[in-house]
C-alpha cells in the first residue's frame, strides 16, 4: 500500500541485464565457450534456457559483448574486485606539525620523529611555525627553524620550496622521497694530517 500523494514505487530495473539491454544485436558468450553474434532477444532467450542471465560486459564494443552468467555471481565478483582495488590504493594525507619560534630541543626532536614516521608512511608533512603577539617581529627565527627542520629530514623528504609566510604563520611542505631515489649523500669529513 502506498501513502496518499506519492506515486507507486517502480520496480528497480537492472541495467544492462536481459531485457534491459538496448542494443539490437550482441556478441554473446556462453559458458561452454561458444561465441555468437545474434539479435539480443534471441541471446536473452538462449541464456534463460540455460538458467542464466545475459549481462552486457562491454557496451562500447562493436557489436556490444554480452555474457551468459548468473547475475548474483557477477555482482559478487564485481564487488570483490572493487574491494581489492580499494585495499591496494593509498591515500596521501598532509600531516601538520605546529611549532613556536622558541620551541626547545626536546619538543623539536619529538616532532621530528613524528615527521619521519609520517614521511615513511608515504604522507606529506606541513611544518608550521605560529607567531603570537610580539613574536611576529622575529620571523627570521621561524624561518631558521623551518630550514633546520627541512635539512634534518632531507633523507626522508624533500622540501617543496622555501618557507613561506601566511598571515601570522610560516610554513614549509615536505614530500616523501620516492622508494627508488637514493637519499642525499653526506659530505665526507675533512682529512687531518697527523705528524709521525
Amino acid at each position: 500500500m502506498t501513502p496518499r500523494g506519492y506515486p507507486p514505487r517502480r520496480p528497480r530495473i537492472r541495467e544492462n541485464v536481459n531485457e534491459a539491454i538496448r542494443a539490437r544485436g550482441v556478441r554473446a558468450v556462453f559458458p561452454d565457450g561458444t561465441v555468437e553474434i545474434m539479435p539480443t532477444p534471441l541471446a536473452v532467450r538462449k541464456a534463460q534456457d540455460l538458467g542464466l542471465d545475459l549481462i552486457l560486459i562491454a557496451p562500447t564494443a562493436e557489436p556490444p559483448v554480452a555474457k551468459a552468467m548468473d547475475y548474483g555471481q557477477w555482482q559478487y565478483e564485481n564487488k570483490k574486485k572493487q574491494h581489492e582495488a580499494k585495499k591496494k590504493q593509498h591515500v596521501i594525507q598532509v600531516k601538520e606539525l605546529k611549532f613556536r619560534p622558541n620551541t626547545d630541543d626536546h619538543d623539536y626532536e619529538f616532532k621530528k620523529n613524528h615527521a619521519i614516521r609520517f614521511l615513511k608512511e608515504g604522507n606529506r608533512v606541513k611544518a608550521v611555525v605560529q607567531f603570537r603577539g610580539r613574536e611576529i617581529a622575529h620571523t627570521e627565527l621561524g624561518r631558521k627553524l623551518l630550514m633546520r627542520f627541512a635539512e634534518d629530514l632531507a633523507a626522508y623528504g624533500t622540501a617543496e620550496g622555501q618557507p613561506r609566510m601566511e598571515g601570522r604563520n610560516a610554513h614549509v611542505l615536505l614530500s616523501p622521497v620516492k622508494a627508488g631515489a637514493a637519499p642525499p649523500k653526506e659530505k665526507p669529513a675533512p682529512k687531518t694530517e697527523s705528524n709521525p
